[in-house]
């Protein structure tokens, strides 16, 4: 395996299974620092798994991954998560009602899901802050996580991936429950972010990629279909081979439509 720096994520050969099922199948695959990349499938193809691998929750049964030069199994991940930012809907629900905004972004310092388990400086409380104002939330800070509305909450959880300044950021279905304008506010803030962040998005749906994506990878029933730079592949092609289905893509100032082709 080259171990070069430049790639946030390697991985080689992996397979993993619990007990008869095949959850991945001989996947292999390299992000280098930078890039920005969207994971896109139907149910079942692996997605989750995918992630879960990449952050040290799931370890291969067959086959090598390395996250930020430190191959899995070889290093403690609770370490490593700290140098990741990560938000699905497991994090959304992981937080006390009652806690504050201010208090949720603050706990992405260390990966934990509540402010009490650490001390925080006066800084850090600051830099929450300006996140949540990055993101359309300083009204929000002292507002109980709970009383905000979905969307809300999602931008709240982006600032909380950025507390601790990470080198990969991995969004897990981020626009999942939103409303149109939801969506359209959390995928223009993703945006904004620093252009050199490596990033990577769980999606099921076209319409929910940034226009700042750079790379796809196409999963389905745990293998990949197809990988690449964005513009070359995600093609209807590939678009009908991932999900089994006849289907028009369309793109449009860089963003993508689809819905399945009537015979």
């Amino acid at each position: 395996m080259d171990n070069s720096d430049s790639y946030a994520l390697s991985a080689e050969g992996v397979w993993i299974r619990r007990g008869e099922r095949v959850l991945l199948r001989d996947l292999s695959w390299r992000v280098e620092r930078g890039e920005r990349w969207v994971v896109l499938g139907p149910n079942g193809a692996g997605k989750s798994t995918l992630l879960k691998t990449v952050t040290g929750e799931m370890f291969p049964t067959l086959g090598v991954v390395e996250v930020l030069g430190n191959r899995l199994g070889r290093v403690d991940v609770r370490e490593l998560r700290k140098r990741i930012g990560f938000t699905g809907a497991f994090v959304n629900e992981a937080f006390r009602a009652e806690i504050p905004a201010t208090e949720v972004v603050m706990s992405g310092k260390h990966a934990a899901r509540e402010t009490w388990w650490h001390r925080y400086s006066r800084t850090d409380r600051e830099r929450a802050e300006s996140l949540l104002a990055q993101f359309g939330c300083a009204s929000l800070a002292e507002s109980p996580f709970g009383n905000c509305s979905s969307g809300e909450r999602q931008r709240i959880l982006l600032a909380r991936t950025l507390m601790a300044d990470p080198e990969l950021l991995i969004l897990d279905e981020p626009t999942a429950g939103l409303d149109l304008q939801g969506r359209e506010d959390l995928l223009l803030s993703l945006s904004q972010l620093d252009p050199n962040l490596t990033m990577l998005l769980v999606t099921h749906h076209v319409e929910e990629i940034p226009p700042t994506a750079t790379h796809i990878l196409l999963l389905s029933n745990g293998q990949i279909t197809s990988q690449g730079p964005i513009a070359q592949t995600l093609t209807q092609t590939n678009l009908q081979t991932c999900y089994n289905t006849p289907l028009h893509l369309e793109r449009r100032h860089n963003r993508y439509w689809s819905w399945r082709r009537e015979n």
